[in-house]
C-alpha cells in the first residue's frame, strides 16, 4: 500500500450500500465500492442472494468489500425467484420495488449490527429516516445524471400536477443547455414519473422524498461536464451535492469468452459496429427489425446484443426474412449477457450503438469506438442530449417528432456519420471524443475526485 493511501486508511470509513435491484445500478455501486476500498475504506454491500455470483469478478478488494446476500421477499404477481429487473418485464418493476421495500426490517437489523458511518442508497426512500434513527448518515448515490434530476425533479416544477407540456420546457432557472424533449419523449417521461412505483407511492414522490431527506446527494459525474447542473441541484434541494468523478470502471477479473473473442478477432481494426441496449430494453418488433436492417445497410461488420422484441420468444424468429443469410460472416445478432467492457476494448470495435444508459456511456466514452446514440426511455434521453448536444461526442439517431420511431436509414446515416473519414460531423465528434477520453482517463482526475469525495464524507461526520 502506498504511503498516501496508508495515510488515508488511518481514517478509514465503513460504508454500507443498498442500490436498486437493477444490474446497471448494482454495477455502478460496485465500481465505486472498488474506488473506496482502494483507499482502505470498508464496504458492506447488500445485494440479492443469487445475483452475488455475477458480481464476484467485479469485487477487486474482497478483503474490504463484503457482499451481504438479501432474500427478495415474495410479492403477489412477482414470479418466484425474481431478484433483479432483468428477471421481469418493465411493467413488473414496481412489484420488485415493493419487494425491496419489504426488506426494511432486515436491512435495519443488519445496520444495527454493522453500525457503518454511512449508507449509500438510491430508490429505498425509507433509508434516510431509518439510518438517522441509528446515527448513520445517508447519501443518495444517484447513478442518474445531475442533468436528468435537475430537469425532471426540480422543486421549481409543480410536481403534484406535472404534465407532458410542462416537460417540454426546462424549469425556470435551469442552466442553459442542449436538453430539449420532443413531444413523444415528454409524454413518456411524464407517464413514468407519475406512475406508482412500489406500494402507494409514485416514482416521482419516492425520488423527491429520497433527495429531500438524505444527508447528502452524490453523483457519478464530474464538474467539467455537469458542473452547472450539480450547482443547480445543490441550490434547489439546499444540501451538499458531492461529485464522485467519472468513476472509470476497472476491467473485470475475466477474459473475453472464446467464441466472441474469435469472432471479433476476424475483423479489421476499428471496423466493427457493436450495438448493445442493456439488460432491460425490449424493442417493439418493427423497431427491432429497423435497427438490424439499419446495421445491415451500413455494409460494415456488426455484433448486436439485443433482447427478443415484444411478442417474440427468440431472436431468430424476429429477424427479417433472409437477413441471416445476407449478413452471414459479417453480422451477428445475439441475446444474453456479454462482457461489454471487454468487447468495447477490443481493437476491431470502431462504433458503439448505445441506448445511452449512464454505465454504457461511461464505458463508451473511455474507449476509442465512436458513439451512436439511440435512447429508449427516461434518463437515457437526457443523457443523449448532454453527450450529443452539450459535449458533441456522439451522433443521435433521428426519430419522428410525434411517434418517436426511427428507421433503418436513420440508423445507417448515424453510423456512417461517425465512421466515414470524410464526414464533417464525424471529424467533430471524433476530435471531441478523443479530447474527453484523454481527460477521463487521466489518473490524477479520478484520484482527485475520489479523494475529494472521501474528504467531504469526513466533513459530514464532523
Amino acid at each position: 500500500m502506498s504511503s498516501n493511501i496508508a495515510a488515508r486508511s488511518s481514517k478509514a470509513l465503513h460504508i454500507a450500500m443498498y442500490p436498486w435491484f437493477a444490474l446497471g445500478h448494482l454495477t455502478a455501486f460496485v465500481h465505486f465500492s472498488n474506488k473506496l476500498a482502494e483507499r482502505g475504506h470498508r464496504v458492506s454491500f447488500f445485494l440479492p442472494k443469487k445475483t452475488q455470483s455475477k458480481f464476484e469478478p467485479f469485487n477487486l478488494h474482497p478483503d474490504l468489500i463484503t457482499f451481504i446476500p438479501i432474500t427478495v421477499p415474495h410479492v403477489d404477481g412477482l414470479p418466484t425467484g425474481t431478484e433483479t429487473t432483468t428477471d421481469v418485464p418493465f411493467p413488473l418493476h414496481p412489484l420488485l420495488m415493493t419487494a425491496m421495500d419489504l426488506t426494511e426490517h432486515v436491512i435495519e437489523d443488519h445496520l444495527r449490527i454493522l453500525n457503518p458511518h454511512f449508507i449509500f442508497f438510491d430508490f429505498t426512500h425509507w433509508l434516510p429516516e431509518l439510518s438517522r434513527k441509528h446515527g448513520i448518515k445517508s447519501v443518495h448515490f444517484c447513478i442518474i445524471s445531475p442533468a436528468t434530476i435537475g430537469y425532471m425533479l426540480s422543486p421549481e416544477r409543480k410536481l403534484e400536477s406535472l404534465t407532458a407540456a410542462d416537460l417540454m420546457q426546462p424549469p425556470p432557472s435551469f442552466p442553459p443547455s442542449s436538453i430539449k424533449l420532443r413531444a413523444h419523449e415528454a409524454r413518456g417521461m411524464c407517464a413514468v414519473t407519475v406512475k406508482q412505483f412500489g406500494s402507494n407511492i409514485s416514482f416521482q414522490e419516492r425520488n423527491i422524498y429520497s433527495l429531500s431527506q438524505c444527508d447528502a446527494i452524490a453523483f457519478k459525474a464530474c464538474r467539467e461536464m455537469e458542473g452547472p447542473y450539480s450547482d443547480y441541484i445543490e441550490d434547489q434541494f439546499d444540501k451538499p451535492v458531492i461529485l464522485a468523478g467519472p468513476i472509470v470502471p476497472e476491467p473485470p477479473n475475466s477474459v473475453l469468452e472464446e467464441k466472441i473473442a474469435k469472432m471479433l478477432d476476424s475483423f479489421k481494426a476499428e471496423t466493427l459496429v457493436f450495438c448493445a441496449f442493456g439488460s432491460e430494453c425490449i424493442l417493439k418488433k418493427d423497431q427491432f427489425q429497423e435497427l438490424v436492417l439499419g446495421l445491415e445497410l451500413t455494409s460494415l461488420p456488426f455484433f448486436a446484443v439485443l433482447k427478443p422484441p415484444i411478442g417474440a420468444e427468440t431472436i431468430e424468429s424476429a429477424l427479417p426474412e433472409g437477413f441471416e443469410e445476407r449478413v452471414k460472416g459479417r453480422g451477428l445478432v445475439y441475446t444474453g449477457w456479454v462482457q461489454q467492457q471487454l468487447i468495447l476494448r477490443h481493437p476491431s470495435v470502431g462504433c458503439f450503438v448505445t441506448h445511452c444508459g449512464s454505465g454504457s456511456l461511461s464505458e463508451g466514452m473511455v474507449n476509442k469506438c465512436q458513439l451512436v446514440l439511440l435512447p429508449n426511455v427516461g434518463d437515457q434521453i437526457i443523457n443523449a442530449r448532454v453527450v450529443g448536444g452539450d459535449l458533441k461526442v456522439g451522433v443521435e439517431v433521428k426519430k419522428g417528432e410525434e411517434d418517436g420511431l426511427f428507421t433503418r436509414h436513420g440508423v445507417c446515416e448515424a453510423v456512417k456519420a461517425v465512421m466515414d473519414d470524410d464526414s464533417e460531423v464525424g471529424k467533430l465528434v471524433r476530435a471531441n471524443h478523443a479530447k474527453w477520453r484523454e481527460f477521463l482517463l487521466g489518473k490524477e482526475l479520478e484520484n482527485s475526485y475520489v479523494d475529494g469525495f472521501v474528504h467531504r464524507l469526513h466533513e459530514l461526520l464532523e
